[in-house]
């Protein structure tokens, strides 16, 4: 079956997106951190139930928790239709851009040990970045007569909060979207599918590389003006490799997924966990394609470098440890893996001051009269300012409420995860739950 006819932009933005996903989880700022033991989660198990007896997906989970209890995983249906084994705490799914927060917390570890600064000059630790230069036509071209100077230098807080200038495949269109293709400077993997144009794009072999070209580019906004979608988690890992004298995904093992016992979370799938890969699939005219098969997946090839911004696969039980460390403040059965001021710095809202609401935003907006961003989450405001939480492109997302406790996951394998409304059906079904689990259910 062929594809159908899509706006490439819209498809690459959703693909590696993920910003629309934590906005429906501010409802929850007024949860009180109660739970019960064995409390069913009923709403979110007919939701679930819904589709996988509809064969929207071909399974789903959910993990939910309060405070340091353990979660409580919903799972209905099969990791992939082709293979009868049953979805559960374990299956293995392409957590995508749900690897910005955990990048995120690593470059918040080392700003609470004095290694880096959240408004230190980007320039101080990649020198290539120090004299940019910036479109005066968002993506017009790429040629000296559209290009005028930096007005201030790219900081760390620019980087972690998306206000940095730096454009992003997904998001841009024309000229600069086409020369990171062509250049490389692709930050992720979806499908080996090369032929199909949204698709397209070989990644360079390294981080460092990576980086390098990164530079080369102009900014499509001045610094520190507009809140825009951008590769800046990738160049993150970059940031953290050079300060803590460590490669990137050798920091996030020592110092995330070793203490939380994270042993299902990695950018390159071992093939002998094949048989609890997922399958990814492509939604189209409302059939399930699959791209990417659990058998075989392009997550098993060796990755051209960490992708800080989408590399990850992970399962419902590991990204729930993740989440059970930032509702602990830093804690994860008794040991500290972060400082309790890195976390709440990082689950803050980090936005500058001098950024401005974007009167015609594009690709993925922010709302700033709603919410404000932390460190590669988004965050909500005043009573709601405890809620951090972001999702992947292929229908997954999870959140914590930093204030209650509450910390919540779902996990399928679709795209776009635009075509189906679970970004704010979850967290309604969540919400739904919550006066039964209070009232004795």
């Amino acid at each position: 079956m062929n594809l159908p006819a899509f706006d490439p932009r819209l498809t690459r933005r959703q693909l590696l997106g993920g910003a629309a996903a934590a906005g429906a989880v501010t409802a929850f700022g007024a949860v009180p951190a109660l739970a019960q033991t064995g409390f069913g989660w009923p709403n979110v198990t007919r939701l679930i139930e819904s589709y996988v007896n509809d064969r929207k997906v071909s399974g789903m989970v959910a993990a939910l928790a309060f405070g340091r209890r353990d979660p409580v995983f919903i799972a209905r249906g099969v990791d992939t239709f082709a293979r009868p084994r049953l979805s559960d705490a374990d299956s293995i799914y392409r957590i995508y851009s749900m690897t910005k927060p955990i990048t995120g917390m690593a470059a918040m570890m080392l700003i609470d040990e004095g290694k880096l600064g959240l408004d230190q000059p980007l320039y101080e630790i990649l020198p290539a970045f120090k004299d940019m230069k910036v479109q005066k036509v968002y993506d017009g071209p790429i040629t000296a007569d559209n290009l005028e100077p930096a007005i201030r230098p790219i900081t760390i807080r620019q980087l972690l909060t998306h206000t940095s200038g730096l454009g992003y495949g997904i998001v841009q269109r024309g000229p600069i979207r086409e020369a990171f293709q062509d250049r490389g400077v692709v930050p992720g993997l979806v499908t080996r599918l090369q032929t199909l144009p949204v698709f397209r794009g070989t990644a360079v072999p390294s981080l460092k590389l990576f980086a390098d070209r990164l530079a080369e580019f102009p900014l499509v906004y001045q610094p520190g003006t507009r809140w825009s979608y951008s590769m800046g988690a990738d160049l993150m890992g970059r940031v953290i490799e050079v300060v803590s004298g460590q490669k990137f995904d050798d920091f996030l093992q020592h110092r995330f997924f070793d203490p939380l016992e994270m042993g299902d979370t990695h950018f390159q799938v071992p093939r002998n966990d094949a048989d609890r890969m997922t399958t990814s699939y492509f939604l189209a005219d409302g059939t399930l394609i699959p791209i990417d098969l659990g058998s075989d997946s392009v997550f098993m090839d060796p990755p051209p470098f960490p992708f800080g911004g989408s590399g990850l696969a992970s399962t419902p039980r590991d990204y729930d440890k993740f989440l059970h460390m930032l509702a602990s403040h830093g804690s994860f059965e008794g040991k500290e893996v972060m400082s309790e001021a890195a976390v709440r710095m990082g689950t803050s809202n980090l936005l500058p001051a001098t950024v401005q609401p974007d009167p015609n935003p594009r690709g993925l907006g922010l709302d700033l009269s709603k919410y404000g961003f932390g460190a590669f989450g988004r965050v909500g405001k005043g009573s709601l300012a405890s809620i951090y939480g972001w999702a992947g492109a292929a229908g997954t997302v999870g959140f914590v409420d930093t204030r209650t406790g509450l910390r919540a996951g779902l996990f399928t394998q679709y795209m776009p995860s635009e075509a189906y409304p679970l970004i704010d059906e979850f967290p309604a079904a969540i919400l739904a739950d919550i006066p039964s689990l209070l009232g004795g259910a």
